[in-house]
């Protein structure tokens, strides 16, 4: 009995120190959000004349957005603000009244093309060539951070109308979760941040390309380095602040979005001690 009496004990004492070193670990981590989320997909497609093998448009969508939360005011203002960064929507809808009326606009602006390809037909009595009358858009977003009262999330647009290239857009969002708006750049640094978090981003972007001076930069296919400045598309998340440049920004296409990661070591001087990333960047 009594080495049965002093297994117990053991076991008892590990799954003790067990749940200490877990509550250790956890010592300090911001609390997930309470909120939960759904998705819904669409796959659309239009051709001219609804014939197969014309020319036509395609429209991709996959939308997660809230879903569910213990406020439903805070709730319905979330929602809102995914719809409205996502559709370009400012009424009062649903994600699935906004999804539908999104598809419905933009296949009926690809109709408008229709009359534009018939007028080539009559005027050369030849199909005109079907890249610049073939559209394709494909609209994403992503759940980023979702601690501490704030909810980072981006939203992903690649499109092609026709030309030479399609383009590829990235808008980042961080939302305070106690009232349902947006948290802007002026709310998260102190006074007078902005040349000093200009000349870290410079800095960041020579350190991720190799180069050694900030000027070189303009030899890879950079504008101005002068010019690179915070754009307030931002989303932050439990390590720091990343800023989003999209194509043409800062640099020629060839380079593409520029996604800079600031760790909060590095601009916790510029913040503000009593903003809304303080539980967070001064843990």
């Amino acid at each position: 009995m009594k080495f049965v009496s002093l297994l117990l004990r053991s076991v008892v004492l590990c799954n003790a120190i067990l749940f200490l070193a877990c509550c250790s670990a956890n010592l300090g981590q911001p609390a997930e959000n309470s909120i939960t989320f759904d998705s819904l997909f669409a796959d659309k497609s239009y051709h001219i004349d609804n014939v197969e093998t014309n020319p036509g448009c395609s429209l991709q969508i996959k939308f997660t957005y809230p879903a569910g939360f213990e406020n439903r005011e805070i709730l319905e203002k979330l929602q809102r603000q995914f719809i409205r960064s996502f559709f370009g929507d400012t009424s009062h809808v649903t994600p699935a009244e906004a999804s539908a009326r999104y598809i419905e606009n933009y296949i009926n602006d690809f109709k408008e093309e229709e009359k534009e390809y018939q007028a080539e037909i009559k005027l050369h009595d030849v199909q005109p060539d079907r890249i610049w009358f073939t559209y394709e858009m494909s609209r994403s977003n992503e759940i980023i951070y979702n601690k501490a009262g704030l909810l980072s999330f981006a939203v992903h647009v690649s499109y092609y109308a026709g030309g030479a290239h399609g383009a590829h857009i990235i808008e980042n969002c961080v939302l305070d979760i106690k009232t349902g708006q947006y948290i802007l750049e002026n709310e998260i640094f102190a006074d007078k941040y902005k040349e000093e978090l200009s000349r870290i981003l410079v800095d960041e972007i020579v350190r991720m390309n190799d180069v050694k001076d900030a000027r070189e930069l303009e030899t890879i296919g950079f504008f101005d380095v002068n010019e690179i400045a915070p754009n307030r598309n931002f989303y932050v998340d439990g390590t720091g602040i990343t800023y989003t440049f999209n194509e043409y920004e800062i640099a020629a296409y060839v380079v593409g979005a520029v996604s800079v990661q600031l760790p909060y070591d590095k601009i916790r001087h510029l913040l503000r001690r009593e903003g809304p990333l303080a539980k967070i960047a001064f843990k």
